[in-house]
């Protein structure tokens, strides 16, 4: 008689897992919603010469992956060592990505540079972070080696 009673409550258990299971891939989903960091080419290829083309092939994918166009004036991007790239207005397109290149260009829809001289992400190991203007963190991604120079976020 114990075995048989003893019965249900573990399938009421073993269905309450699957459940809570099957619930943990939506609320995992749910960090994608909105901005976030996308593809990070965090190593340009070829010799790291300084020059504006290698610079620029050293980027940053941001994507909005909401219904509704989101203005990014005054998002941030860092790095760890407090690089820090601010948006001006700029604004994103529902499902529109971004992307924040290294070097110098002339700004354009779906591209913005940063203007600088020297590289922004490390190549052995760096975490980069988008920042909204109130301060607070939206989205971070990091890598700890060289790999293949680039990682997917999400």
């Amino acid at each position: 008689m114990r075995i048989r009673s003893a019965a249900p409550a573990a399938l009421a258990a073993v269905a309450l897992a699957g459940s809570l299971l099957a619930a943990s891939p939506a609320s995992a989903a749910t960090h994608q919603g909105g901005l976030h960091l996308g593809y990070i080419q965090y190593d340009s290829p070829g010799a790291d010469r300084r020059s504006n083309s290698s610079l620029n092939a050293e980027w940053v994918n941001i994507h909005n992956n909401s219904r509704s166009a989101i203005q990014l004036k005054g998002y941030k991007l860092k790095d760890n060592t407090g690089y820090t790239y601010t948006f001006g207005s700029y604004k994103i397109g529902a499902g529109k990505t971004v992307k924040v290149r290294t070097g110098k260009g002339t700004n354009a829809a779906g591209v913005r540079y940063w203007g600088r001289g020297q590289y922004v992400w490390n190549n052995t190991g760096d975490k980069a972070r988008l920042i909204k203007p109130s301060g607070t963190q939206l989205d971070s991604c990091s890598w700890s080696r060289v790999g293949s120079g680039g990682i997917s976020c999400h």
